[in-house]
């Protein structure tokens, strides 16, 4: 029995046999990887993600359209809670993406002490690994998307999305665990459906006049 941490969760997945398909699947999030022989042994290769074409053809429920927003949102709101990402940041990122590595691995090549010097010094500027996380909860997510659907079309911005089958905050969370399921996005163990029910009321958050309530965590 073999064992692999999911690219997405993080969750260990089980695996009792290679032999027919490197294919695995996480029971966890549903996500769909390959395990591949490398030099120094099996290790978890990109996960088999689809498009976003392909995710909202699968759910057949949004436009396309509705999907480029909310991955569009995701990146408005971590920029909102976390701020803009400095130059290290980035420059790690430019380093994960040329090796294959997620934000999981990378977690673990730095527990291991295997990480390059050079990447270990960003990451000390940083202030930590931990600061690599930009996750947003679905509330945030929710407040990051009305935010920017405001600042696209003011006014407008409900009956736009109301264009795309979006009427409330639940709307968004089927579009980014359909986007999860496909391998197009990451979660935490912690993220649930249930984190983007009833954030707010659409006629309600987006009255120009709205202001969102200070206990709400941003």
């Amino acid at each position: 029995m073999l064992t692999f941490r999911c690219p997405s969760c993080g969750q260990n997945v089980k695996v009792p046999d290679l032999a027919s398909s490197p294919d695995v699947r996480c029971d966890g999030c549903g996500t769909e990887f390959q395990v591949v022989a490398h030099p120094g042994g099996l290790r978890v290769a990109a996960e088999r993600g689809k498009s976003i074409e392909q995710a909202a053809a699968d759910l057949a429920r949004y436009p396309i359209d509705a999907f480029a927003f909310v991955q569009e949102g995701l990146g408005f709101a971590a920029e909102q809670v976390h701020g803009p990402k400095s130059q290290n940041h980035r420059l790690i990122e430019r380093w994960m993406d040329r090796n294959d590595v997620d934000l999981a691995k990378l977690y673990e090549l730095h527990d291991a002490g295997k990480l390059p010097k050079h990447v270990v010094v960003k990451i000390r500027k940083l202030g930590g690994v931990s600061r690599l996380n930009r996750h947003v909860s679905g509330q945030q997510l929710c407040w990051g998307l009305r935010d920017l659907a405001l600042q696209k079309w003011g006014l407008m911005a409900s009956s736009v999305l109301k264009r795309w089958n979006i009427a409330s905050t639940a709307d968004f969370g089927r579009i980014v665990f359909a986007l999860v399921n496909n391998g197009c996005l990451q979660k935490q163990p912690s993220d649930s459906p249930e984190d983007f029910k009833d954030v707010y009321d659409f006629a309600e958050a987006f009255d120009g006049n709205f202001r969102i309530p200070k206990e709400q965590a941003r």
